[in-house]
């Protein structure tokens, strides 16, 4: 039915400042407040100060003015105090190295401050000099008469100022014209005009929101030391609530534990303050053991790219706006650095939460690290955030054979009013969310990657030799896979979701995104479709159901009911659904003969994902034979497959919340293979029509299996 459409529809689904001293942080080694006997002011989120209000930079600690007298004393002497001066002036003042390092920096800026005043001064006094005698010059030459004819001077040349500012505005002319070409080179457009006269609408497009992640603000020198004291604060709290049992955690019966807040708000009364209005808590503590050792989870987790890619069902989006310490030499202990994320749910119909916040990374004794992150909200522009990031992170424990134990502290506040009524008790059960769902993530990441580093090369039932180095490559272009499609499946502000509320199927969420210069995409104009609806079958049931070769044609709906083989298999940890297959499918249509189909599953105790696209026999022997993934075109589609919420299991499926599964399906669809063609409406009905056609063979394959 589709292939009379007289566009070609590929299926598969798409994609995809450092500080001078870098020291900062280094000498962090005890907690500020029992060393510090420094006079205070309020708290910068005191429990005494209305939410409502504005935010407040003074809420640091204040220096003595004897600390002040002998620091001035020692700035004389020595402007730039290295490590050991450093230190040794905090034991003699009772102040962290780090306030030290910060009153000096400060103290340089000052005086540079001033200098520069100065500076300016004398050079407006001399530039005000300059103009008295330019006026002077100008008056005599415009009374000047020419000594031939006795008549006015012409002066044929402008004057030294106008020159200069022709020049200047050329130049600023040129670097717009530049910025404007890269711009225009590189940036989606927003919008698409569909081409159908009156009856054309507006479809979302991909990067068509406005980034906001990007446009915070890197903290000034003024607000760092505020910035420290909170993450030395963020990080005794996280290493507290880690060690702490009853009555600050209980049990429960969906997650492991949770956290009672009142009991949290007596232990800790003054950290960042009450919770905003409108704002709910959310805080769960698990733990697992996983197999890689500790130096390698705080290089994942201190590494925006890194920590972004193995978290990727979790975090949409993440950038490192400026790195205020990397810690010392050679680790990452003390390492601060501010960030932003955004942090989601496969669904479109789950809002991503956007946080600001500093990332604390230090070294225990014992063997342990700890990674913490804490809202930066006071230090963002005057709007009302949807949510904000307690402390929140993990210890890892250093065990002897390698491995390391990980307890995950997930505490935030949120408002969840705009979360789908279908995704309300996943997400308020703190499933979707929680530290239970990280943990889970981290310990299959980990299995995948020890499975990536073993010696054991997998063989095909159809003789597909893969050697070490062919799995390698095949791995990393279906990791990319993987990250293309939970980039593209949820509700990120960088999205544009358009709702199909025309066609009679108001689930369908349609948006476009224009593929040029990307070599992992082919280019085109892509439209991606998502829907999520719930099924009566527990999760697992789904995920078999998906994964499984031999039903893919029942679902299918491109396979036109050919049979699949699977050509190649790697395990990618010890649940037999965590694999790479290479697929061939068997049409009856010779043209689609050698058509094959990678793809990936994977599954833990909160969620699976199945990922597929197609690719040529040509492409995929090239990857096997150690080329490049990054250059294959690959527009990946698949399914993300959640419980409805908490306690699911196999027993009678009665309602929403009883034991089903919530399905998102998305498809991403090279629907012109030029990238400034227009979008039809007809490309977008086909590709609904083919959403719901694939939704529907879904839902009586697995109701009718079930039963």
């Amino acid at each position: 039915m589709f292939d009379s459409h007289h566009h070609v529809l590929d299926m598969s689904s798409h994609m995809y400042k450092t500080s001078s001293e870098s020291d900062l942080g280094r000498a962090i080694d005890e907690d500020y407040e029992s060393k510090s006997c420094t006079e205070t002011t309020d708290a910068p989120f005191s429990d005494d100060k209305d939410p409502n209000q504005g935010p407040t930079k003074k809420g640091y600690h204040r220096h003595t003015q004897r600390q002040i007298q002998e620091m001035e004393a020692f700035f004389k002497q020595c402007p730039h105090p290295d490590d050991k001066q450093r230190k040794e002036l905090s034991r003699e003042l009772g102040l962290e190295p780090l306030q030290i390092k910060f009153w000096f920096q400060n103290k340089r800026t000052q005086m540079k401050a001033q200098h520069e005043r100065h500076e300016n001064s004398n050079l407006k006094a001399e530039n005000e000099k300059l103009h008295a005698e330019n006026n002077r010059y100008k008056e005599a030459l415009s009374n000047a008469t020419c000594p031939k004819c006795g008549g006015p001077v012409a002066l044929g040349e402008m004057s030294f100022d106008e020159q200069h500012l022709r020049i200047e505005n050329a130049r600023l002319r040129e670097e717009i014209d530049r910025i404007s070409s890269h711009s225009n080179n590189h940036v989606p457009s927003r919008s698409l005009d569909l081409g159908v006269g009156a009856q054309s609408s507006m479809v979302g497009e991909m990067y068509g929101g406005s980034d906001l992640l990007r446009s915070l603000p890197v903290p000034a020198d003024a607000d760092k030391p505020m910035i420290v004291e909170l993450a030395v604060a963020a990080m005794e709290e996280l290493t507290r609530l880690a060690q702490a049992g009853d009555p600050l955690w209980v049990p429960s019966n969906h997650i492991t534990e949770i956290l009672n807040e009142d009991e949290y708000l007596r232990t800790f009364p003054r950290r960042i303050g009450p919770k905003p209005l409108g704002l709910r808590s959310e805080a769960s503590r698990e733990s697992v053991v996983v197999i890689m050792n500790h130096i390698n989870l705080v290089d994942i987790f201190m590494d925006v790219n890194k920590w972004s890619t193995a978290f990727c069902g979790i975090v949409s989006r993440a950038f490192t706006l400026e790195v205020l310490s990397t810690g010392v030499a050679g680790n990452y202990n003390g390492a601060l650095q501010v960030m932003s994320a955004e942090f989601q749910v496969p669904s479109p119909l789950v809002p991503t939460r956007e946080n600001y916040f500093v990332r604390y990374c230090k070294q225990h004794p014992d063997g342990i690290w700890a990674v913490v992150d804490v809202s930066l909200d006071n230090l963002r522009p005057s709007t009302i955030s949807r949510s904000r990031r307690r402390p929140s992170g993990c210890l890892i424990q250093q065990l002897p054979n390698g491995y390391s134990k990980v307890t995950w502290i997930e505490h935030v506040e949120v408002d969840n009013r705009a979360v789908h009524d279908l995704y309300r008790p996943l997400v308020n059960s703190s499933i979707a969310f929680g530290a239970k769902r990280w943990v889970a993530t981290l310990d299959r990441q980990c299995e995948r990657l020890a499975s990536s580093m073993a010696s054991i090369v997998p063989s095909g039932v159809l003789c597909v030799i893969i050697s070490p180095e062919g799995k390698e490559r095949m791995l990393k272009l279906t990791e990319r896979m993987v990250m293309s499609f939970c980039a593209g499946v949820g509700a990120s502000t960088a999205h544009v979701w358009t709702t199909l509320s025309e066609t009679g199927c108001d689930d369908v969420r349609v948006m476009t995104r224009k593929s040029m210069d990307d070599p992992g995409s082919p280019p085109g104009i892509v439209l991606c479709a998502a829907t999520s609806f719930w099924l009566p079958v527990p999760p697992n049931r789904v995920f078999d159901f998906l994964r499984d070769q031999n039903s893919r044609s029942e679902w299918d709906i491109l396979s036109n009911g050919g049979q699949v083989q699977e050509l190649a298999h790697i395990e990618n940890g010890g649940d037999p659904g965590n694999c790479v297959s290479l697929l061939r499918v068997k049409s009856a249509n010779s043209n689609q003969s050698n058509m094959l189909i990678l793809q990936e599953s994977c599954t833990d105790c909160t969620g699976s994902y199945v990922v597929y696209a197609p690719v040529d026999v040509v492409t995929m022997n090239v990857v096997l034979n150690g080329a490049d993934p990054d250059y294959v075109a690959l527009l990946p589609s698949g399914f993300a497959i959640l419980p409805d919420g908490p306690g699911s299991n196999e027993g009678p499926i009665l309602d929403v919340g009883s034991g089903g599964s919530l399905l998102t399906v998305a498809f991403q669809i090279l629907v012109d293979s030029v990238p400034t063609a227009k979008l039809s409406l007809g490309s977008v009905a086909t590709v609904n029509s083919l959403i719901k056609c694939t939704v529907e063979k879904i839902k009586v394959a697995v109701i009718n299996e079930g039963t």
